[in-house]
């Protein structure tokens, strides 16, 4: 018995040193790959089957980014210094003040006639702007007009078999549903990154007038302004407008104007050239618990209480008084100071809209006829805002 027991231990130590010894040697006889070429030695690998032609690999974005990036474009401009004739400005900056100023966005092709949409701060002040497509085709592009409160600009090409962004439901958007932002960072060329929508709504920013931004932690830098917010399917969701950074680059937290609002202001400036919007002459506060129980309104009700009223004012005129909660605009709610913002921009000029307001626990209906809203002052540029 001793005897078997030594020879079958002899057999299967000769075994495994047979199995290490092919192994090594001839891996490929054992299915775990072959030799990397180029080295000392030889290294045993594991290779992954090739993908079939014409299909992407699962979980790859590269058939949204196929769709969508050829519509997206770098934006160079140039701009002369305004102060380069000023003696006092040559005396202690030399013959710089001379040199025209570069600046770098990105826009999207909206549609077949070569409408591109991008942001204001991109092109304003602008002498000289020019497109460059993903095909590499340059062209000098005009301003058809510009929205500083929603900072949106429109610029006209004039190229041929031009690629255009489908248009995708920015009101149906989630938190958490993934987006790729597509632009030209740093002025490195044209670039795609992903992430997810942080959150909808964001408001109250004092980076424009009207505040309706996503949030999104897809990776957006210097440059990326005026680019691309799309979906996983490649459809566009938005315009890259701004950052939150300390350092200058991204730090998870980008900003986009929805592709409703953006879509809106296109149109209206390329049918009248600016931004039409409605106008009432109020000055509204959101309605806090105490301010509720201040004025006598029932708890749970929503709206925003109006502090000031214009004298001779679209308001005014309709007997809006200090102190009403403007509930509901056209039959729709109102809950914030930014929902009345949007809600009473949103209103033709000159046409009557019905108002719910509540007055010391009493509701009112009320025919408010908007006036046409006053002309912005130029946009401010925030630090740290791209």
């Amino acid at each position: 018995m001793k005897r078997l027991w030594l020879l079958f231990a002899q057999a299967v130590t000769l075994l495994l040193a047979a199995y290490f010894v092919v192994a090594t040697l001839k891996p490929q006889w054992l299915g775990r790959g072959g030799p990397v070429a180029g080295s000392t030695g030889t290294i045993s690998i594991l290779e992954a089957p090739p993908a079939p032609a014409g299909q992407a690999v699962p979980g790859s974005f590269s058939a949204a980014v196929k769709k969508a990036a050829p519509a997206v474009v770098s934006i160079n401009t140039t701009a002369r210094n305004p102060y380069g004739n000023d003696p006092w400005f040559r005396f202690f900056f030399g013959d710089r003040g001379d040199q025209p100023q570069a600046g770098l966005g990105s826009g999207v092709i909206m549609s077949p006639e070569g409408y591109v949409l991008t942001n204001n701060h991109v092109v304003e002040g602008a002498d000289a702007i020019e497109v460059v497509l993903q095909d590499a085709r340059r062209t000098p592009a005009k301003v058809i007009g510009t929205d500083p409160e929603s900072d949106l600009a429109v610029l006209k090409i004039d190229l041929d078999k031009l690629p255009v962004m489908t248009l995708g439901d920015s009101d149906a958007l989630q938190v958490g549903d993934q987006v790729l932002a597509i632009g030209n960072p740093f002025g490195v060329g044209q670039t795609v990154t992903s992430g997810i929508v942080s959150a909808l709504g964001r408001n109250q920013l004092g980076i424009n007038t009207f505040e309706n931004f996503i949030q999104t932690d897809a990776a957006i830098n210097p440059g990326n302004s005026g680019g691309a917010l799309t979906d996983i399917h490649g459809n566009l969701m938005g315009v890259n407008t701004a950052i939150y950074s300390r350092s200058g680059g991204s730090m998870g937290i980008g900003f986009a104007i929805p592709v409703s609002i953006a879509k809106q202001v296109m149109e209206s400036i390329v049918t009248n050239g600016r931004v039409v919007r409605g106008w009432i002459g109020v000055e509204p506060t959101d309605l806090t618990p105490e301010l509720a129980e201040t004025f006598g309104i029932k708890a749970g009700e929503q709206g925003v209480i109006i502090t000031g009223v214009l004298n001779n004012g679209p308001a005014g005129q309709a007997g809006i008084r200090p102190g009403d909660v403007i509930a509901q605009i056209d039959g729709k709610p109102v809950a914030s100071v930014s929902a009345l913002l949007s809600g009473v921009s949103a209103l033709k000029p000159g046409q009557a809209a019905p108002f719910t307001v509540l007055r010391r626990g009493e509701k009112l209906e009320l025919k408010v006829t908007p006036a046409q809203r006053p002309a912005a002052a130029p946009r401010q540029s925030l630090p740290g805002e791209r």
